[in-house]
């Protein structure tokens, strides 16, 4: 694939510190959608250099599986996902629970009142990821996650998941 027209590395100093001490130059992610029961492996990066078309699957993979429609996911969400691996020293798929959401979507969500579903959600930005590594306790999860300070940090032990974003570094119980 062509990098041609990608960006540069995330502006998360921490991430790009992970990513670029002790990992390869090509970045790839491997996850497995609950909802929709689709796959996806791939290098989504060379070195410094995003790949658009790697992106647009990325993007389409973590659409709002409730609408089918693709939003743009922030590249620097995949560097978080990338050194989170990385940290935990596991190659098994992310297992994603919701990735894009449309703001009908969102809004109906908040309306059932199951809670978690924020009003100006980032998941409405393509900005977050609710997401869980098979065999990797979920409280390693969100304590790795957490140790990045690369952005929000949900942890939902009801739920089973892990919530990752690209806003300012805070963190939650849900």
């Amino acid at each position: 694939m062509a990098a041609s027209g990608a960006t540069s590395l995330c502006a998360f100093p921490m991430v790009a510190k992970a990513i670029t001490l002790g990992s390869h130059a090509e970045r790839d992610l491997s996850m497995d959608h609950t909802h929709t029961l689709e796959k996806i492996q791939l290098t989504y990066a060379v070195g410094s250099r995003y790949l658009p078309e790697a992106l647009t699957g990325l993007d389409h993979f973590l659409r709002d599986h409730y609408s089918g429609l693709v939003g743009h996911m922030d590249p620097g969400l995949y560097d978080i996902m990338y050194a989170l691996r990385a940290s935990l020293k596991v190659r098994s798929p992310y297992q994603i629970i919701s990735g894009y959401r449309s703001p009908k979507t969102n809004e109906r969500l908040r309306a059932k009142g199951g809670g978690g579903v924020a009003k100006h959600s980032l998941h409405m930005d393509g900005k977050a990821v609710d997401l869980r590594i098979p065999g990797v306790p979920l409280k390693e999860l969100r304590d790795a996650a957490l140790e990045l300070k690369a952005g929000g940090v949900g942890y939902y032990p009801g739920s089973d998941f892990v919530h990752v974003d690209t806003g300012r570094v805070r963190s939650w119980k849900g």
